[in-house]
């Protein structure tokens, strides 16, 4: 599966939700979206299930790492043992 990886931890709300949002919308089937954010983004979490979207995040301190997939395409549980280089 590809991944994308997008950081929107400098940017100023409600820009990181519609970036993520865009980015889902061009997003081919199977991709997986990696979202390197400053907080973790509970408002974000509803949108997702309502989309058909799965996800699952770790982090703190000012660094969350969000691991979005369509709910169409589960990851393999391989794939979920993952971090952002960067």
């Amino acid at each position: 599966m590809e991944r994308c990886v997008l950081d929107v931890r400098w940017l100023e709300p409600p820009e990181p939700m519609e970036r993520i949002l865009d980015t889902l919308a061009d997003m081919p089937p199977g991709e997986r979206l990696w979202v390197l954010h400053r907080r973790e983004p509970f408002p974000l979490y509803d949108l997702l299930r309502r989309m058909g979207y799965g996800w699952q995040a770790r982090g703190g301190e000012e660094r969350f790492e969000i691991l979005i997939w369509s709910a169409e395409y589960p990851p393999h549980p391989d794939e979920l043992v993952w971090g952002i280089p960067c």
